[in-house]
């Protein structure tokens, strides 16, 4: 107790005193880590779409490939995959931006867990639909797209609400790779002033009040899909 003062009292009178011009260095990365995370999240849905294939294929050996990849992300941490793409691919001469290996690793990681969404999403979906589809002799690619993959992303928007925002989270660990994303400048920041406490909470916030809104969009994104 500092002069006599709480610590509480002091961190909310530094939350306070010098939230505007420290919090205003610290979201100078957010741009950044929405870019991260809308890129990613755009990869994970594609790759995701193509695993989901794979896994729903009677080709044996595709499916096989497949399961092992997924099984291999699903349980590979994904800082492992940062490390293993940022630090370990320059042992094998070829060096990419810290930027870039972020989104790889994440795309790579997070796409074994769509797919894992779309699938169950499939299995959703009235198999009479499918069979449906087929004795008009709808080609499969067709009836994917057309009827069963518009059902199935309904189904699957709650699930993938939750990746996004564990996406936008988890662009936090692309720090230790060094992008400069909002968390890597709060860590400066947080340095420069030796104010780790009330850097941290005003960071915090920040990932509170995106998450917000991030969850306002997919709940009102769920009510129009409803509506229609």
């Amino acid at each position: 107790m500092p002069n006599g003062k709480p610590f509480c009292a002091i961190w909310v009178g530094k939350l306070i005193t010098g939230c505007p011009v420290k919090l205003a260095c610290c979201v100078k990365g957010l741009p950044l880590t929405l870019e991260l995370t809308i890129i990613s999240f755009i990869g994970q849905l594609i790759l995701g779409f193509i695993l989901t294939l794979g896994q729903m294929s009677k080709e044996r050996l595709i499916f096989r490939i497949t399961r092992i990849y997924i099984s291999f992300m699903r349980g590979t941490p994904i800082l492992v995959i940062l490390f293993l793409i940022y630090f370990g691919l320059p042992d094998a001469n070829y060096q990419i931006p810290a930027f870039t290996a972020a989104a790889v690793a994440f795309i790579l990681n997070g796409a074994a867990f769509v797919s894992e969404i779309f699938r169950s999403a499939f299995l959703g979906v009235d198999k009479g639909q499918y069979d449906a589809a087929k004795s008009l002799r709808m080609p499969y690619l067709k009836i994917i797209r057309y009827i069963i993959f518009p059902q199935a992303f309904r189904i699957a928007i709650p699930a993938l609400g939750n990746v996004i925002l564990d996406l936008f989270k988890g662009t936090s660990l692309a720090a230790v790779i060094t992008v400069s994303e909002m968390f890597m400048h709060a860590k400066i920041v947080a340095g420069r002033n030796f104010d780790y406490m009330t850097i941290y909470i005003e960071i915090v916030l920040v990932y509170w009040a995106c998450c917000s809104l991030i969850t306002w969009g997919q709940s009102h994104l769920e009510k129009h899909l409803d509506y229609n």
